[in-house]
C-alpha cells in the first residue's frame, strides 16, 4: 500500500497562524475568511490534520471550528468523506438570492428613515472603493467591496437580528465568487444599479431605492443561471 502523504492544499498556507486570540477563535476566523474569500473553493476537502499542523494545535479546536462553520452552512461533513467547503446546487443558490433580497428589502426600507450623515459617508466610501475595484478588474476586490456597500446601505436600519440573518445568507453564497464569472456588460449593469441605489439612499428616496434593489436582484438571478457547472453541486 502506498502510504505517501498527499501534498497539503495550497489554500492552507493562506491561513494566518500568528495572530491574537484563543486557538478556537483564530482557527474559526481564519477558516471562515479563506472560505468567504473563495481561496478554498466549494467542494474542496478540509484536512483536519493539515489545519491543526498549520496552527500548531490539536485536532480538537479544528473540529470545534468546523462544527461552527457547518452551522453557518459554510462547511459540509460526511462520515466517510470528511469535511469539505460547502457546495450549492443552482436551485439552492437561486433560493438564497431570494432570501437575501427579502432581507435586504426589509433592511433598506428601515435604513432610509434612520440614516445619518455618518451613514451617508460610509455608503459613499464603499461605493467609491467598489468602483475602483471594478475599474481595476479586481474580481476578489469586487466581492469584498460589493459586500461592504450592501452592508453600508442596510446597516442604518439598526436591526441587529435582521442584519445578522442578511449577512449569514450573504456568507453562504460568497464562496462561489459569482462576480468572477460575469461579463463586462453584466458587471457594469450591476454597478449601475449600485449607483442608482446610492443616489436614492442619499436622497432618502425609498421607492427608487427599492426599485433599483429589485432590478439588481433580477440581474443576480441571471448571473446564477449562467454560472459554470463546475462551481455547483448537482
Amino acid at each position: 500500500m502506498d502510504r505517501r502523504r498527499r501534498p497539503v492544499a495550497a489554500w492552507i498556507w493562506q491561513l494566518a497562524a500568528e495572530r491574537p486570540g484563543t486557538m478556537h477563535e483564530v482557527i474559526l476566523d481564519e477558516l471562515r475568511s479563506v472560505i468567504l474569500a473563495g481561496l478554498a473553493r466549494p467542494g474542496a476537502p478540509i484536512n483536519v490534520d493539515d489545519v491543526a499542523q498549520r496552527f500548531g494545535a490539536s485536532r480538537i479546536p479544528v473540529r470545534e471550528a468546523l462544527k461552527t462553520l457547518m452551522a453557518e452552512s459554510l462547511v459540509d461533513h460526511e462520515p466517510r468523506s470528511g469535511y469539505r467547503v460547502a457546495q450549492l446546487t443552482r436551485t439552492e443558490l437561486a433560493e438564497l438570492y431570494v432570501v437575501r433580497e427579502a432581507l435586504e428589502t426589509a433592511a433598506l426600507t428601515a435604513a432610509v428613515s434612520a440614516a445619518t450623515v455618518e451613514d451617508d459617508a460610509q455608503v459613499a466610501a464603499a461605493h467609491q472603493a467598489l468602483s475602483q475595484a471594478i475599474e481595476q478588474h479586481d474580481a476578489r476586490g469586487h466581492h469584498v467591496q460589493s459586500r461592504r456597500l450592501h452592508l453600508a446601505l442596510t446597516s442604518p436600519c439598526r436591526m441587529r437580528r435582521l442584519l445578522g440573518m442578511f449577512e449569514s445568507a450573504w456568507n453562504i453564497t460568497e464562496p462561489l465568487q459569482p462576480m468572477s464569472h460575469v461579463s463586462d456588460e453584466m458587471t457594469h449593469g450591476l454597478h449601475e444599479d449600485h449607483r442608482v441605489m446610492v443616489d436614492a439612499f442619499h436622497a432618502r428616496d425609498v421607492d427608487t431605492l427599492l426599485a433599483a434593489s429589485s432590478a439588481h436582484y433580477r440581474r443576480l438571478q441571471e448571473v446564477v443561471a449562467g454560472l459554470p457547472t463546475t462551481r455547483l453541486r448537482y
